[in-house]
């Protein structure tokens, strides 16, 4: 077989097995979804976790309280957030019929010029329209009550998958070796070593990114006289891990205290700066930091999140870079092994500086003298495989 057919083959294989994980994971996404949030949001809670356990805290306790704290707050925040909304339905209904007459005066002026009767039939068209879409509204709205049951039934087990990967992740790498052996467990070992470390860096990355709009929008709220505005920032640097719909409940809440308390002028400059800013960040800022810090470039991220949208929506956008980020360091550790077989001399990973999960305070992968190392660690401490 010649070379051409060699390497032909290959692609073929490798095409066929791509499709094949598509096709499996969308059969399982119900699984697969929660699965991949629950490591993702495991990264965050891991670094407070290791410090209670460095603390004496047992494993299981460690991993509650933290993660019963961080519900906790942000719960408190949309309680805070709530109240204050909720305290002022009626100025909200006075701002939005003197905002409604003001845009009626505006559509009525120079240089639309309507007039009365043909902005009341305009209206009535509206009314018909929207009265005809009723079974159309109403199967909408039990498909979204349906969505809303499903997401609880995800956010409920992706929190119980993450607490039982902070609390036992020291034990997950070594269990690998235990059961793949030494050659191929290793290999993989240091494969989700170096995959963990990926993900760290895109909750940080996320976290700078989010940061920024929250600073921004929360100085232009301040600047405003809107109240609120810390917990509105607060509110705007969480949202900004959710792709599209945390940027717009933290933008449309934003507007609406804009509203109730400053009036119609106000809440559309808050608009036009909360726009601005999620415009700058999502097209400019997001996709610079994210190709520096996973080595990947900014199409690269670009197409990713447009691709991981249209295939599975809002979870598929925010998963889609993690996800690349994850194969380029598959394809980087298999691109090694192919040049130590072959004599080549390739550049050192990056991720390969970084001791990762394999120590206790980056990841859930303590070494073997760590705080409760003899009852956490069934095998060896994790080596880089040869």
């Amino acid at each position: 077989m010649t070379w051409t057919a060699r390497w032909s083959l290959r692609l073929i294989l490798v095409a066929g097995g791509a499709v094949l994980v598509w096709l499996l994971v969308g059969a399982l996404w119900s699984v697969v979804l929660p699965t991949l949030l629950a490591v993702i949001l495991a990264t965050v809670l891991w670094p407070p976790t290791a410090w209670l356990r460095r603390h004496r805290f047992p494993p299981a306790l460690a991993a509650a309280t933290v993660l019963l704290v961080g519900i906790v707050l942000l719960g408190l925040l949309i309680t805070l957030i709530g109240t204050s909304v909720a305290g002022s339905v009626s100025q909200i209904a006075a701002s939005a019929t003197t905002g409604i007459q003001a845009i009626r005066d505006w559509l009525a002026g120079p240089p639309l010029d309507l007039g009365q009767s043909q902005l009341d039939e305009y209206i009535q068209q509206a009314t018909a329209q929207l009265q005809q879409s009723v079974s159309t509204i109403a199967t909408s709205v039990v498909t979204g009550v349906g969505g809303v049951a499903s997401g609880v039934v995800t956010a409920i087990l992706t929190l119980v998958l993450a607490f039982l990967f902070v609390k036992d992740g020291p034990r997950f790498l070594p269990w690998i070796r235990t059961v793949a052996g030494d050659g191929a467990g290793g290999h993989v070992a240091e494969v989700l070593r170096r995959i963990w470390k990926t993900l760290g860096d895109f909750i940080r990355t996320q976290a700078i990114v989010s940061l920024v709009d929250s600073v921004l929008i929360g100085a232009g709220l301040f600047i405003l006289g809107v109240p609120l505005a810390l917990p509105l920032a607060v509110l705007t640097f969480l949202a900004g891990f959710v792709p599209i719909v945390g940027a717009i409940v933290a933008g449309a809440l934003g507007v609406l205290v804009a509203l109730v308390s400053n009036g119609f002028t106000t809440a559309l400059i808050v608009l036009v700066i909360i726009v601005a800013v999620q415009q700058i960040e999502g097209n400019v800022l997001q996709p610079m930091l994210q190709s520096r810090s996973l080595g990947l470039h900014s199409a690269v991220v670009l197409l990713a999140v447009t691709g991981g949208s249209t295939l599975y929506g809002i979870a598929g956008a925010f998963l889609a870079v993690p996800a690349v980020a994850a194969a380029a360091v598959v394809l980087r550790y298999l691109g090694e092994r192919v040049d130590e077989r072959t004599g080549v001399a390739g550049t050192p990973d990056a991720s390969s500086e970084d001791p990762g999960p394999a120590t206790y305070t980056d990841g859930p992968t303590p070494p073997e003298d760590a705080v409760d190392a003899p009852d956490d660690e069934p095998g060896e401490a994790v080596e880089k495989p040869g």
